[in-house]
């Protein structure tokens, strides 16, 4: 559940039909790439849009592409605690290193102790390790929120810090226990994350340019500060021209320029216009080289 464990997007046809078989390319990119792990069913994978049925095949899947070579991550993003249990329970017989799991995401909010019951519900119904993905800017969760739920839910480990919001992950790295962990989902703030302390990054870059965040979380590691700021600045260029309202087309995209078959998002998702596509192409021609 930690380093660099890239989103995997979903490979939906024009059609908007899942491709089952689209998996197997993208899952080799990403892991020979040097990322320890996957996440499928994020919000770069279009998590929200998978009916049980695609999010199953999803899953099995890329675990049958992943063959064992790194973590493989679970994303929920579900409104309810009963279809959060329901879909833990079509995992069976995979094995499953960590659940991403956002809070409820309409409009109804439930507060501080319903959300708590939320995450021990589900964890009460598994063994799998849950992280907080804390995305979900109707229902954003508070560092104090977050830090009493790994207390009183022996199951939730950690959490996704997104939302743009460094603050909340200097605070958390400031608090955590030490067997908790902390993982940014801030595309545009990798390497004061990575320097920081943050355990690792589940974001669109890292599905986007995988090979380039891992060298960047190895600089890093390695406290090459030069090489590491030069390749945050060249993986911000290839963010700033990613739109975020299709973000996960633009990341799709950016695979299919590295070799990645050309998939799609599902409908009423916008395509990739010319104009980005050009954004993203001089970007990655700075980046990679």
């Amino acid at each position: 559940m930690t380093g660099i464990l890239p989103p995997i997007t979903s490979p939906f046809g024009k059609d908007g039909k899942l491709d089952a078989g689209g998996f197997a390319e993208q899952v080799d990119f990403i892991m020979d790439a040097g990322a320890r792990g996957i996440v499928i069913g994020g919000s770069t994978g279009e998590g929200h849009t998978l009916n049980r049925e695609e999010f199953e095949t999803s899953m099995r899947a890329s675990s049958d592409a992943l063959k064992g070579r790194g973590g493989l991550l679970a994303g929920l993003i579900v409104n309810s605690t009963q279809e959060a249990i329901d879909r833990v329970n079509m995992l069976d017989g995979l094995k499953v290193d960590a659940l991403q799991v956002t809070p409820v995401h309409y409009l109804f909010k439930p507060g501080a102790q319903a959300t708590i019951d939320h995450f021990k519900a589900i964890a009460d119904k598994t063994d799998i390790p849950i992280l907080i993905y804390n995305v979900i800017q109707w229902n954003y969760l508070s560092v104090d929120l977050m830090l009493r739920i790994m207390d009183e839910v022996p199951g939730v480990v950690g959490m996704k810090q997104s939302n743009g919001d460094l603050k909340s992950v200097s605070d958390l790295l400031m608090r955590l226990k030490p067997e908790n962990i902390i993982i940014t989902g801030i595309d545009a703030m990798l390497y004061p994350a990575f320097s920081l302390g943050a355990h690792g990054a589940i974001t669109a870059l890292t599905a986007a340019a995988p090979a380039a965040v891992v060298k960047l979380w190895n600089a890093v590691e390695a406290k090459d500060y030069d090489l590491a700021k030069d390749l945050h600045f060249k993986l911000g260029a290839l963010y700033n021209a990613f739109t975020h309202d299709n973000l996960p087309a633009c990341t799709k995209y950016a695979q299919h320029r590295q070799g990645i078959a050309m998939y799609y998002p599902k409908s009423p998702m916008e395509h990739v216009s010319d104009e980005q596509k050009a954004r993203i192409d001089s970007a990655l021609a700075g980046l990679l080289g």
